[in-house]
């Protein structure tokens, strides 16, 4: 059952993103990528308040490189789908369990370490080059709350 309403464009959009922010990373990097995303869409707090649609999080000014570029504009394909539809059924992956936030530092040729913050919020883990924050209950309560 899903955990947020998604039309099929939905989806597509959302399997856009994925691959578009984290194709280097594999399934599971574009899976955290998700869940960071539906949890914007479910927490409304913080950057995220209002948020109540896949297109509304997506479209937010400045919260993702990605739709800068190409990528996100091509077609979605299957896998990228499948994986979209996993996220908004409600599968949910450590540390983008409760993360509001990721962030690439360096480039894939140059990776940096992750800062122990982001936006003000505590880094809880890394998958590959993406580092996941989220955020403090006095921050965000409700992303505590939305399972």
């Amino acid at each position: 059952m899903a955990v947020v309403k998604a039309r099929s464009r939905d989806i597509d959009m959302l399997a856009r993103l994925l691959r578009a922010e984290a194709v280097g990373e594999g399934e599971m990097g574009m899976l955290l990528v998700g869940n960071v995303g539906i949890n914007r869409v479910r927490a409304n707090c913080s950057d995220f308040k209002g948020l109540r649609t896949i297109p509304q999080m997506i479209n937010q000014p400045h919260a993702f490189e990605a739709l800068q570029h190409g990528m996100f504009y091509e077609g979605a394909r299957e896998r990228e789908r499948r994986l979209a539809q996993r996220v908004v059924n409600g599968e949910w992956f450590w540390p983008a369990r409760f993360s509001l936030w990721y962030f690439r530092p360096g480039t894939a040729q140059n990776p940096l370490p992750c800062p122990p913050t982001w936006y003000d919020q505590p880094l809880v883990g890394r998958h590959k080059l993406h580092c996941f924050y989220e955020p403090t209950a006095e921050e965000c309560e409700n992303v505590y709350n939305i399972f």
